[in-house]
């Protein structure tokens, strides 16, 4: 369960490895930051592909084989930015970076628990959030140490990753099959993620709250580098990627918290989590406060937490075993929906009205949702399985 976990982080620290390199290639290419949230989206775009048309595909294959694929992937999109010399390449690299987060959201997350010991599942769907969003939290952090303090900021961090990705290659090739009878790839056939009948009264406040944590992750990971740089005059990569993975640290935190809070409750308890980290947004746009950006990402990153855990465990819990992967990958899949539309409607604001105005702007609509989601399900809490 550990190795199959620290592959999964290794892989997911490729999607936000650029995010502090974002102002490098403005300076180098000259493209405005509406072009920076479709770079962004680029990424949700090969996610979304891969959840709606073979989001099951580990449980017909095999988790292993599937892992590797994505794994080739962030090679690949490693690849693009070494070789990036306009803005095509750093296009295809964020969708093949997409396609990587895409193949392991669902498998990655269903080996992880299938690796573990019986009667195991609570803390295996800790272990394997906490490598996806821990992961995610790195990325911008060892981007921001190479590019800021080590020569070549816009290559090393690249061939760290590469090298990263033939050591979790090993890794997985001897990792053990879970998958009873996979079958070759000729029987992979593109499918439309579906919900079970058993698993809709679980799935549908756990996918709300995924998309309002999702949504809040998305704009914070894409816009704050700008805003820290433009409005607050923080410049250092470094420092930068550390604010950014202070959001994810503290959906670790809200992962923690689950255990205590109970699934079910997480969910409730992370919309209304998020509402306060909306606001805290809203203060720091709107009083040009870096302080309390870094508890925006700290107070929001603990509701998406929440939410996430929760989400994951219920949802996992609830589906059969020969259609887990594609379960969890639907659930992913409205998960980043909240990722790309914001981000791009963000994008979108911010040429019109500027990048602070957009932002409250969405705080606001965001605020909204969450707290239209937290009374609902307040009032129809899913039960535990």
């Amino acid at each position: 369960m550990g190795c199959a976990a620290g592959v999964f982080a290794a892989v997911m620290a490729g999607t936000t490895l650029p995010t502090p390199l974002y102002g490098l290639y403005q300076q180098q290419l000259g493209f405005s930051e509406l072009t920076v949230t479709l770079i962004y989206a680029a990424y949700a775009v090969g996610v979304l592909c891969c959840l709606l048309l073979v989001g099951d595909i580990s449980d017909t294959v095999g988790r292993r084989r599937v892992a590797l694929v994505g794994i080739g992937c962030a090679a690949a999109s490693a690849g693009c930015f070494l070789l990036e010399s306009g803005l095509p390449l750093l296009y295809v690299g964020r969708v093949f970076s997409g396609f990587s987060a895409g193949l392991f959201t669902g498998g990655a997350t269903a080996y992880v628990l299938e690796l573990a010991p019986k009667g195991d599942r609570a803390r295996a769907a800790l272990v394997a959030t906490a490598a996806n969003m821990g992961g995610l939290g790195l990325g911008p952090v060892m981007a921001g140490l190479l590019s800021q303090y080590a020569p070549w900021p816009l290559d090393l961090p690249f061939v760290v990753h590469l090298s990263l990705m033939a050591v979790s290659a090993v890794v997985v090739w001897w990792l053990p099959e879970t998958v009873r009878d996979p079958r070759g790839w000729a029987a992979v056939r593109a499918r439309l993620p579906v919900v079970p009948a058993q698993v809709t009264t679980v799935f549908v406040p756990a996918a709300v709250t995924a998309f309002v944590g999702f949504s809040l992750l998305g704009v914070f990971t894409s816009v704050s580098p700008a805003f820290l740089a433009t409005d607050l005059g923080v410049h250092n990569r470094f420092l930068v990627g550390l604010i950014v993975f202070s959001a994810f640290a503290g959906s670790l935190a809200g992962q923690l918290l689950v255990g205590a809070v109970g699934a079910a409750r997480s969910l409730a308890t992370g919309c209304w989590v998020l509402v306060g980290g909306m606001a805290l947004i809203s203060l720091s746009l709107a009083q040009i406060s870096l302080a309390a950006l870094v508890a925006c990402a700290l107070v929001g990153g603990v509701g998406q937490g929440l939410g996430l855990r929760g989400a994951v465990e219920l949802v996992a819990g609830a589906a059969p075993d020969d259609s887990r992967a594609r379960t969890v990958s639907a659930l992913f899949l409205v998960a980043y929906l909240g990722i790309s539309v914001p981000v791009v409607g963000v994008g979108l604001l911010t040429q019109a009205i500027g990048l602070r105005a957009a932002g409250l702007v969405f705080a606001a609509l965001m605020a909204a949702l969450a707290c239209a989601a937290g009374t609902y399900l307040a009032r129809r809490r899913p039960a535990t399985d």
